[in-house]
């Protein structure tokens, strides 16, 4: 037989049954658009987990007290001092300290993250001002009552007059201060605090007006070369501990940017594997839907198969036959579910999750599909070849 006509013949077969071959794509159907969306969350996640550090440069170590640790001492500007001073690879840190606190202006009030800083807080963490200055060490040595608030918390209390917010009075833990800067919006959390809601004020102010001395601060350091991080975080722990004279060495931690950043996109990758490893049962149960189909398939027409081997077409012609009808079948599946997830894609954004449509979904999807067709109708394929002319035509 020739290439064409076992092409006619297939086709010929899966239009005289397309209910039935379309209920054998469903499963490819599925399974391919899941590939597609999965790969899509993956680097939308990535995306989100890059775009959350970028503000930080990997060189970026944090000092905080051991969360698990209960009581115990806190860190104090005089930790800063001593850092800057005997941590040579250190080129800049500041401490901050953060909480919850109740914001408002005149009847409009909303429950926003306040965060005592210092005047590198501002270079340490990349922010940039949409208006006004930032708090510098004047404000913080003189405990000035002034604020700089994030961008959604500017909308959120002065509405339409955001753009006139500095310069204005907000109350802040029932006492008044002045907003002398509005940050420009970032769009995501930076290490657990939404800036965009945040109230910044001077550290001093923080700890004795607003938070107390009950919440325990965090240093942030920078050092001059991301090939000194390893030795900075053990010199850097060493200063503390000798500053605060304690033998115990979980008091506090130190934690550099590079290893929460690679501890992150590994969890991104880990989530797209588990969730292409579930397409992939999918793509199976499929798989195994269109072997049952193939071997009803061939029982129903065993006697055909028959009278074409009476007629001189030989095993690779009927192996080739039902194989492609598989094959034909599992990817017209595998197109439609590309173009469901195609489809599918774009409707993420309304329910806030990031997704970004790529060619190698789309590779993966058709690849998958094609690969779950060849290999669940190779044995059903393989049988019909085998089938003994004789006992085929003489099959009831």
């Amino acid at each position: 037989m020739s290439l064409i006509e076992i092409f006619r013949n297939v086709f010929i077969n899966i239009w005289a049954n397309k209910f039935r071959a379309f209920l054998t794509m469903l499963g490819i159907i599925v399974g391919s658009a899941t590939i597609l969306l999965v790969v899509a969350v993956g680097k939308g996640g990535q995306k989100s987990v890059e775009e959350q550090f970028a503000r930080l440069n990997v060189g970026t170590l944090y000092i905080m007290s051991n969360p698990v640790q209960t009581g115990g001492q806190v860190l104090n500007s005089k930790d800063v001092e001593a850092i800057l001073e005997k941590v040579s690879s250190v080129k800049e840190a500041s401490i901050s300290i953060s909480g919850k606190v109740q914001a408002g202006y005149y009847d409009t009030s909303y429950q926003a993250s306040v965060v005592g800083v210092m005047e590198g807080f501002k270079e340490l963490n990349n922010l940039n001002l949409k208006k006004g200055i930032f708090i510098n060490n004047e404000d913080d040595e003189q405990r000035r009552k002034a604020a700089v608030i994030g961008y959604d918390l500017a909308e959120i209390l002065f509405g339409e007059e955001k753009d006139d917010a500095v310069g204005k009075l907000i109350i802040v833990n029932k006492r008044k201060y002045e907003v002398i800067g509005v940050l420009q919006r970032l769009g995501d959390s930076m290490q657990g605090l939404n800036m965009d809601e945040s109230v910044l004020v001077p550290y001093t102010v923080a700890e004795k007006y607003i938070l107390g001395k009950d919440v325990k601060p965090r240093i942030i350091a920078l050092v001059s070369d991301n090939k000194y991080v390893k030795s900075a975080t053990q010199e850097i722990s060493d200063v503390v501990n000798q500053a605060h004279r304690i033998k115990n060495t979980d008091d506090f931690v130190v934690r550099d940017q590079g290893s929460r950043l690679a501890a992150a996109q590994d969890t991104a990758r880990t989530m797209s594997i588990l969730l292409i490893s579930v397409a992939t049962i999918v793509l199976i149960v499929g798989g195994i839907g269109i072997m049952n189909v193939l071997f009803v398939s061939v029982k129903e027409r065993t006697r055909e198969i028959g009278i074409l081997k009476a007629i001189g077409a030989k095993k690779k012609d009927i192996l080739l036959h039902f194989l492609l009808e598989a094959v034909l079948v599992s990817l017209v599946g595998g197109l439609m579910g590309i173009m469901l997830g195609s489809a599918i894609v774009p409707l993420t954004k309304y329910i806030d999750m990031e997704t970004i449509p790529s060619a190698l979904g789309i590779e993966l999807a058709f690849i998958f599909s094609a690969a779950t067709g060849t290999f669940f109708g190779y044995y059903p394929a393989a049988k019909a070849a085998e089938l003994s002319p004789i006992e085929a035509l003489s099959y009831e």
